[in-house]
């Protein structure tokens, strides 16, 4: 077997408490192969000394790079910056809070030399940890541990309707980002994005293999989601205005008619009002607004702040 090169892009923001484990997950690996990319975007807390101070004491074993930014300019843009110095021929995207299990290149490697070359991405299991380290949950299985059905091949369409794959357990090929141009620099958060327009092209598989420990904690960009306010909503309608373009079939519209209505739901009960006419006037370009949106959409017009049944909804559900 061929050993490629993988570029393992670390992406840092304020994660001081984390960034040690994180670089020590990716020295660890089983696989040789390897050159580090380091971007520490802006970060306002000991972030930065804690990245030198691993370094110097824990010399990488592969090619390594690292900017260290004076200013944050987000994640995408961030990336952006690390992946032009990335000369692998396979790419994972990192951040600095979470850590790669020994066997996570190698394993992904293997999977995606067994697969024809019009397979782009390989994800996998994942499990979440909490801020101290402790495990909560995997991703795929639910609190009965059943494992939820996870598609692959052409997902193109299942994508647009339902957010399924852990981002974080992500290796792709390094063309298929040259493809897209990189990330999308205008939006808050990069994987729906990516996961859109690589798969028009691209098919997915899944690997039945846990390789990362994903950590929720209070800065999680998961955190803000839907919050008043939230870029990130507005940068769901950016990627929903590309899906309208995208678009082939009947199906793949009514995938994107059924986010486009979640979105509505989201946007209206979290009092963003801006993004959820943003959102109507989308869903009248590509469907009809039925009694119970148009319902929605008097609402939303008149101001009222609805986000205390949202949050009414989510202690009872929690």
């Amino acid at each position: 077997m061929s050993k490629p090169l993988v570029s393992i892009i670390c992406l840092c923001y304020n994660h001081e408490l984390f960034v040690h484990a994180t670089l020590a997950s990716v020295w660890a690996q089983n696989y040789d192969n390897i050159e580090v990319v380091i971007v520490d975007d802006g970060s306002q807390d000991q972030s930065v000394k804690k990245i030198r101070e691993y370094i110097e004491q824990n010399p990488c074993p592969y090619p390594l790079h690292t900017i260290f930014l004076e200013q944050n300019i987000g994640n995408c843009a961030a990336f952006n910056r690390g992946w032009k110095l990335a000369n692998g021929e396979f790419i994972i995207d990192l951040a600095t809070d979470d850590v790669l299990l020994p066997d996570r290149v190698s394993l992904q490697l293997e999977l995606f030399q067994s697969l024809p070359e019009d397979y782009g991405v390989v994800f996998s299991e994942v499990q979440y940890i909490n801020e101290s380290g402790e495990a909560q949950y995997l991703h795929f299985q639910d609190k009965y541990k059943h494992v939820r059905p996870i598609p692959q091949g052409d997902i193109y369409a299942k994508l647009i309707a339902l957010y399924f794959i852990p981002s974080p357990s992500m290796m792709y090929r390094q063309r298929v980002l040259q493809d897209l141009g990189g990330y999308d620099e205008r939006l808050a958060y990069e994987d729906y994005d990516f996961w859109i327009r690589s798969s028009r092209k691209y098919k997915y598989a899944y690997l039945n293999h846990c390789t990362t420990l994903v950590r929720k904690s209070a800065g999680s960009m998961s955190k803000a989601w839907y919050k008043k306010g939230d870029r990130q909503l507005h940068s769901t309608y950016l990627v929903c205005q590309k899906i309208k373009v995208l678009n082939k079939s009947p199906e793949e519209d009514a995938a994107l008619t059924q986010r486009v209505k979640f979105e509505i739901r989201q946007a209206v009960f979290s009092n963003n009002q801006a993004e959820a006419l943003l959102f109507f006037t989308l869903l009248k370009d590509i469907d009809h607004i039925d009694w119970a949106y148009r319902f929605l959409l008097l609402l939303t017009r008149s101001g009222l702040n609805l986000s205390w049944l949202r949050d009414l909804y989510l202690r009872f559900i929690s």
